[in-house]
């Protein structure tokens, strides 16, 4: 079972940039879909990007297309999210997890412990 870790989350004023990284124990990770969901203050947990095992399909949430990139190191069990143009909406704890397919959010179920990001206006 693959057990990821983020790191990478921060303080980052509107119009910046963050790039969230997630490292996974588990010889699985591999042939796992991974993806970054978010919670915001008083929300519930939402889908913002996955990517299949090879790295060569991602999905995207509407709000963060365009702006986001989600990206994996199969060499280094890693995946990272890269954020550019941050708005205040996108503050949310922020988790990797791990799951059967990038086309399916609702598959995922190894979850990180997430990694606060906070956008200020």
């Amino acid at each position: 079972q693959v057990q990821p870790v983020e790191s990478g989350g921060g303080l980052v004023q509107a119009g910046g940039s963050l790039r969230l990284s997630c490292t996974a124990s588990g010889r699985t990770f591999s042939s796992s879909a991974m993806g970054w969901f978010r919670r915001a203050p008083g929300k519930e947990r939402e889908f913002v990007a996955t990517v299949n095992w090879s790295g060569g399909i991602t999905h995207y949430a509407d709000s963060v297309k365009g702006r986001f990139t989600i990206s994996r190191d199969n060499a280094k069990n890693a995946v990272y999210l890269q954020m550019n143009s941050l708005k205040p909406e996108d503050t949310a704890v922020y988790y990797c997890a791990a799951g059967r397919s990038s086309g399916n959010p609702d598959t995922f179920s190894s979850w990180g412990q997430g990694t606060q990001v906070t956008v200020s206006s």
